[in-house]
């Protein structure tokens, strides 16, 4: 029986992760969640999981839900702050960690999770886009086993040899026969949108996705495809891929999830219907599959399968991402931290949706002015240029919205 400690208990992810586990309650045992400040979620994942810890981002939130589970009369010890996330990572009874909190904050405690050699379900797009090489170095230093939880990345996953497999960051993809391989993506819910239009795009309009359901953060960068970015910075990581090996393709009806081109002309794709507990059930189980609670795919009901190639006047933010990939580290450590801040303005209708691109652009073009990636060559190191990086991009937000 595997033991868990879910980092994001209370997000998609989260959810997706504990419906797996319903439906295979012999296989996992729930030790530690970890959230934010959704305390109501809490409780209710309390009462019914009954886990060992529970951690929440702040102390307030922490004692809230420690008067109801006092109240409740239940085991669970309620615990708060980054130091107990890292904990709950990182401790010795358990062996699986779902990284599943989303944005930077994630990144410590992931990185916890891989040194203390856990199995690690990684979610977490920041801890591969921030620190990509310092993160694939402690997986082979301590022992760590690295599962890719994104749909994309689990396909190519689910495609590769096993030798690939069990070598995440340093395969060598043409040893192995790969020619390249293809990251697919819906295009989000703007994908036919004229583009003089985009500027006027809502809120509520870019979190409203077509296919998958997902938080509002991921959910925008969806539809300005830096989601997409940012998973190509991850593919990057993860499959030692050259810039010539690894290809994006929109793809509206997210049925296939990514595909892999051998030299001989065999394309191998993974497929399903788009629910995130089919890549969760695998990296859980793996090597084995067990029932993740989804519908099979039924042929007779798809009635197309439709391919479109990128288009950078309508997704500037993927080719930001593409490009940054290439430049350094520290190129995609600004990217990324200027992305959550602009996305956030975004949501809170203080900047357009096309501005998000903007200051993306300028706090990376910035950033990689003043510093390299030489100057990523620590955690710590990262982290602040992922400070001053958000410090740059409010400052640009405002000048964007005077």
């Amino acid at each position: 029986m595997r033991k868990l400690t879910i980092l994001g208990a209370t997000g998609s992810i989260g959810h997706s992760t504990l419906k797996v586990v319903e439906h295979n309650p012999s296989e996992f045992d729930i030790v530690a969640l970890v959230a934010g400040t959704n305390v109501d979620k809490m409780r209710q994942l309390c009462q019914k999981w009954q886990p060992k810890y529970a951690v929440m981002a702040c102390e307030q939130s922490a004692r809230t839900l420690s008067s109801h589970i006092q109240r409740l009369k239940l085991p669970t010890q309620v615990l708060s702050g980054p130091e107990a996330i890292t904990h709950v990572a990182s401790f010795d009874e358990v062996d699986t960690v779902m990284s599943a909190i989303v944005g930077a904050i994630g990144l410590v405690p992931t990185m916890a999770a891989v040194k203390a050699g856990k199995r690690v379900l990684l979610a977490n797009k920041e801890a591969l886009v921030m620190s990509g090489k310092l993160f694939m170095d402690a997986v082979k230093e301590y022992d760590a086993e690295l599962m890719p939880v994104d749909s994309e990345h689990n396909a190519i996953f689910q495609c590769l040899p096993n030798a690939i497999q069990t070598s995440l960051g340093g395969c060598d993809l043409t040893q192995h026969g790969v020619q390249h391989i293809t990251l697919t993506g819906s295009g989000g819910p703007f994908r036919y949108t004229e583009l003089s239009a985009l500027s006027q795009v809502t809120p509520e309009q870019a979190i409203v996705h077509p296919n998958w359901s997902m938080g509002p953060k991921i959910s925008v960068d969806s539809a300005s495809m830096m989601n997409k970015g940012l998973e190509y910075i991850e593919a990057k990581w993860l499959f030692n891929t050259s810039r010539e090996q690894l290809k994006v393709l929109i793809h509206p009806q997210s049925v296939i999830h990514s595909m892999v081109q051998y030299k001989d002309g065999s394309l191998l794709a993974q497929m399903g219907n788009p629910d995130m507990a089919t890549p969760i059930s695998y990296t859980l189980s793996y090597p084995d599959r067990v029932p993740a609670g989804v519908p099979p795919l039924d042929f007779a009901q798809i009635s197309q399968l439709t391919f479109l190639e990128p288009d950078y006047q309508r997704y500037p933010c993927l080719k930001l991402a593409i490009d940054a990939c290439y430049e350094g580290q520290h190129a995609t450590t600004a990217l990324n931290a200027a992305n959550e801040i602009a996305v956030d303005s975004f949501l809170s209708h203080k900047l357009k949706f096309t501005d998000i691109a903007v200051v993306n652009e300028r706090v990376a073009h910035f950033i990689c002015g003043k510093s390299s990636e030489a100057d990523c060559n620590s955690l710590e190191s990262i982290i602040e240029l992922d400070r001053m990086a958000r410090a740059l991009a409010v400052e640009t937000i405002k000048e964007c919205s005077a």
